[in-house]
Formats: C-alpha cells, sequence, structure tokens
C-alpha cells in the first residue's frame, strides 16, 4: 500500500489485513472498510473522517474533519487471446486487487 501523509502531527492508528481473500483497513479498531467489495471497473475515492462527536464516518456529508483517503484503481482485466473467428470468445478474467496499487492519505488527528 502507497502511504502518504498529507501534513504533520499524529495519525490515526489502522490496521492492514492483506490475505489471498481478504483486503481490508481497520480504523482506531472501529471503521473496517473491505477494498475488494469497493473495488470497481472505475477509480474509487473514499473519504473517512470524524463526525461531529468524534466518530470515525465514511464521507465528507457528515464528516467535520478528515482522516484518511484511499484510493483505489480501477478494476484490472486479463484478456484471452482471441479464438477462431466464430468461436465463442472467453469473457476477461478479473485480476485480484493488488494493495500496493491502493493509496492511503492519512491526515494529522488531535
Amino acid at each position: 500500500m502507497i502511504i502518504v501523509e498529507k501534513n504533520e502531527g499524529p495519525k490515526i492508528d489502522y490496521e492492514i489485513q492483506n490475505t489471498a481473500t481478504k483486503k481490508k483497513i481497520t480504523f482506531d479498531d472501529d471503521l473496517t472498510i473491505n477494498l475488494v467489495k469497493r473495488e470497481e471497473d472505475w477509480p474509487v475515492h473514499i473519504d473517512v473522517c470524524f463526525d461531529a462527536d468524534g466518530c470515525l464516518v465514511i464521507g465528507t456529508a457528515a464528516g467535520r474533519a478528515y482522516v484518511a483517503e484511499i484510493d483505489i484503481p480501477a478494476r484490472e482485466y486479463i484478456y484471452p487471446e482471441p479464438g477462431d473467428e466464430g468461436e465463442e470468445q472467453e469473457p476477461p478474467t478479473p485480476v485480484p486487487l493488488d494493495l500496493d496499487k491502493v493509496t492511503l492519505s492519512l491526515w494529522a488527528v488531535e
């Protein structure tokens, strides 16, 4: 995972789970985001914020202060070699999410 510190100061605690079947990030042992479920055929941006009560929320509508941003690149595919004309073409196969291509940007928290 690419980690970017947006500013100076202490950052929220986080834990990354990166196994063959699970790719998740948990913030402050409270909010867990399953990155595989969020992956799409286009780039995905997720804002993680504190709300007015200091609770972690996804999105900026209820958010009062940034904690982190997650940027997941567009899903990649393996395309089969074209077959003979008239043969049914195999569909592309999705490539498993590579956490080395996901960016986690962290903001200082109080």
